[in-house]
């Protein structure tokens, strides 16, 4: 009598399926993932690391197939399993990416950056939802995202320069120099701090708590002073008009101006401050200023219709 034969391993599936892959037999490579995947969850199997690798591999079977429906449901699978896992993040916003759902595309790359800020594909991936956003949404594309987690410490990979190596200019990270650093350069770890401090301010304005926003974008700035998104795009500014503090919504503004003369949120969150603090004629000269810039800003035309009539009232 012949002896039976073996079945195959959930790990030789595994490894079968990734033969498959790399040969682009994705049809036949899902196959294998899927075949793994019920072996492990018919054995009760308690390697949540290993299913999570499964269900993120076949959601790259689906992706490359142009199933993006089915690859987001894997990925979010993978993702209950082993939260954060940078693949399962990336492949979810390339398929939420693929369908328009740019603002889901836009959260998943930000987290994956938050996770491993050096992977390019996801500062690109990011770059890209925002073009797309600004243009959807228009300049308050930031208020109607859903909100981006934040990534806890056990789960980031760190970057660390050696001792006594100093590093250049933000984005050029890479040079080595033996010149001693300057004093007032931000090193790239407290940049790194500094870039997680201000998602948990961001997380917080979200749930408008914005005290505690504060006090997040307050401690991100004193390590990285030269980051002007912390003042404007991150919402400090915005935190700041929210509690009717508006003097110091102009200076967060006016310093974001002074770092970025082109930024468009600092220019319309100055003017809605000095509109509160009834300077109507500087709030509609930084709304031209901006006017210059993005000709086509609705927020800016309708505030700056109601600074024109507030000035006639005042005139009159």
């Amino acid at each position: 009598m012949a002896p039976k034969k073996r079945s195959a391993s959930a790990s030789e599936l595994k490894q079968a399926g990734n033969e498959s892959f790399k040969n682009g037999q994705y049809g036949q490579a899902a196959s294998l993932y899927t075949e793994a995947i019920r072996l492990l969850e018919e054995k009760g199997a308690k390697n949540t690391e290993e299913l999570s690798i499964l269900y993120s591999n076949r959601a790259a079977c689906y992706l490359k197939d142009g199933n993006c429906n089915e690859c987001i449901k894997d990925c979010t699978v993978a993702l209950k399993l082993v939260p954060f896992g940078i693949k399962s993040l990336m492949r979810r916003a390339a398929a939420y990416d693929a369908l328009e759902r740019y603002r889901l595309a836009y959260v998943d790359y930000k987290t994956a950056l938050q996770a491993d800020s050096t992977i390019q594909a996801a500062h690109d991936g990011a770059n890209r939802m925002t073009k797309a956003l600004i243009e959807q949404d228009g300049p308050d594309w930031r208020d109607k995202l859903p909100p981006i987690p934040t990534v806890p410490l056990s789960a980031q990979k760190r970057w660390e320069p050696p001792s006594g190596i100093n590093v250049g200019a933000a984005g050029d990270r890479n040079k080595v120099s033996t010149v001693q650093q300057n004093e007032t350069a931000p090193t790239v770890k407290a940049i790194e701090q500094a870039k997680l401090l201000k998602e948990e301010g961001n997380a917080l304005v979200k749930k408008r708590e914005y005290g505690k926003a504060i006090e997040r974008y307050s401690e991100s700035l004193k390590l990285n002073s030269k980051e002007h998104t912390t003042y404007t795009n991150s919402y400090r500014a915005l935190c700041y008009l929210s509690l009717k503090q508006y003097q110091d919504a102009v200076k967060d503004c006016t310093e974001a101006l002074r770092l970025d003369s082109g930024n468009v949120k600092a220019f319309y969150r100055r003017a809605q401050a000095l509109k509160e603090m009834k300077d109507y004629k500087t709030g509609i000269a930084d709304l031209h200023t901006l006017l210059k810039i993005e000709p086509k800003n609705s927020a800016a035309q309708k505030l700056l219709q109601e600074l024109n009539r507030l000035v006639k009232q005042q005139n009159k």
